[in-house]
């Protein structure tokens, strides 16, 4: 398994304060190395960003434009208010995704069967616009890159972070080969306000899609029973490729967020997915960290999803 770690992606985050702080991949290597898990994977990470080119199979050539400007155009925010610009925004940005793309052609070459991404996830930016501390989605460049580069049509995409996966969501809702699913705090109570039930799904894509929103102080038991749902979904719906956004933020004690999760969530997930990975897709799965803002939490969390990966 090939775990991404490095100097760049750990500049990825905000200043003065940010809940999204730069703190964070440094707060999950070092449980990984009390865990003694690096030993088990191959750690690294590219130094330099993805090309143009690469990110534009998902965003617009405008919106890229102006993240590579941003800092020389003084812009201040990416967003109406969560995204701040930061150093090097456009390099670190573009970092972010070339990790995702490396583990992508690892796995593609055949050299790893899986891989993890602390640092990733990136799953609010829309195609045209930077949303909920998400610059450049990572998450959508491979998607898209799964299509034209590697000719895989059929792509799981699974979400448990705290808060609707909404920038892949609506960029695939009509997308019959992209099967989704997504565990979330329900929007009515917290940011961005989707996943609803009743979205699946649009025209030849309807069903392909499944929300499960839980209610503020849902725990382990509400979300295993969600997941027998998306067990099920992924059964009726087999898929080529599997991506896994873990996110941390669902975990009792998150500051942003009101689910009571503990990291026994996360193992499951993994479990799971590896499982299923293996029983349809040649054990193709790559994971991104995602959100969680509480680092002991996002620790425990990924670190247990990392344990997971590692079972040959």
């Amino acid at each position: 398994m090939n775990l991404y770690v490095g100097e760049v992606l750990g500049r990825y985050g905000f200043l003065d304060g940010h809940p999204l702080g730069m703190d964070r991949q440094g707060a999950f290597f070092r449980e990984t190395q009390a865990r003694g898990l690096d030993k088990r994977a191959k750690v690294g990470a590219p130094t330099q960003p993805a090309a143009r080119d690469a990110i534009e199979r998902f965003h617009t050539r405008a919106f890229v434009d102006k993240v590579a400007n941003a800092e020389r155009d003084g812009l201040k925010l990416l967003d109406s208010g969560d995204t701040p610009v930061f150093p090097a925004v456009y390099a670190t940005s573009a970092t972010v995704v070339a990790a995702a793309l490396d583990g992508l052609d690892t796995i593609m070459r055949g050299d790893a069967l899986r891989t993890f991404q602390p640092i990733g996830g990136l799953h609010h930016a829309g195609r045209n616009h930077a949303a909920g501390f998400c610059v450049f989605n990572d998450l959508g460049v491979v998607i898209e890159t799964l299509r034209r580069t590697y000719g895989v049509r059929r792509v799981a995409y699974i979400d448990i972070d705290v808060h609707h996966g909404d920038g892949v969501f609506y960029a695939f809702e009509d997308d019959p080969d992209l099967i989704f699913a997504d565990i979330h705090q329900d929007g009515r109570s917290l940011y961005p306000g989707t996943g609803h039930a009743h979205e699946t799904g649009k025209g030849a894509a309807a069903g392909t899609k499944l929300n499960l929103p839980l209610p503020a102080g849902a725990g382990d038991l509400e979300f295993f029973t969600a997941w027998r749902r998306v067990e099920a979904h992924f059964e009726q719906h087999p898929a080529e490729f599997y991506v896994f956004q873990c996110g941390a933020d669902g975990l009792k004690g998150d500051p942003l967020a009101s689910l009571e999760y503990s990291p026994a969530v996360h193992a499951h997930a993994a479990r799971s997915l590896r499982r299923l990975a293996d029983a349809q897709a040649h054990g193709r799965l790559m994971a991104f960290g995602g959100g969680g803002y509480s680092r002991p939490n996002l620790a425990a969390a990924w670190n247990n999803v990392v344990a997971e990966l590692l079972v040959r």
